[in-house]
């Protein structure tokens, strides 16, 4: 039997962020955690999301997607579907719904290793918003497995080098440095 992984409140009990910046992104979210029902409402102003950086750990080598609404190199994820409360499930249904990759799995456990609050740009008649993104580390054991979910959203495999290079995102290279001392380390 699969353990079930747990709803976010749960997730962030005991989680301890690793600066200032982190610090007061946790308590934004445990904020809307506490005055919503239901945190992965996209008609939130701030809602959850969560994601995850694919590792292939024998050639450690990162996984990351075009996202071109950010116009940027970033990981796999996004927001949770009715009814799912738990951040890993999110990741990892996301991460196989993205790349095609049917193996993927936590690494090397199931902890979350970076909470960020990322904003997003209006589109259309979505307003600009952000997201209280929950962040995973998952592997996969075929990466030549992976396939785009749609031809403008491009896979890359990269060195930690490289994709610290292909991405313009902060936060995101937060994620990477801890990724590689977790996953590479």
């Amino acid at each position: 039997m699969i353990e079930a992984s747990p709803p976010v409140a749960d997730l962030l009990t005991g989680y301890q962020p690793a600066d200032t910046t982190e610090a007061a992104d946790v308590a934004r979210i445990r904020e809307v955690l506490a005055a919503e029902t239901d945190p992965w409402s996209q008609s939130l102003p701030l809602h959850v999301t969560a994601s995850a950086v694919i590792v292939h750990p024998p050639t450690r080598r990162v996984l990351l997607r075009w996202h071109a609404r950010q116009r940027a190199w970033l990981q796999v994820g996004g927001h949770g579907d009715p009814g799912e409360t738990a951040p890993l499930d999110v990741a990892l249904r996301e991460g196989r719904e993205e790349t095609g990759l049917p193996d993927l799995a936590p690494w090397p456990d199931g902890r979350l290793v970076h909470a960020v609050i990322v904003p997003v740009p209006a589109k259309g008649d979505d307003p600009a918003h952000e997201h209280a993104d929950l962040r995973f580390v998952l592997a996969t054991g075929e990466p030549d497995a992976a396939r785009p979910e749609k031809p403008d959203a491009p896979l890359r495999w990269l060195t930690m080098g490289e994709a610290w290079e292909a991405t313009t995102e902060d936060n995101l290279r937060e994620t990477l440095s801890r990724v590689e001392r977790l996953a590479f380390g």
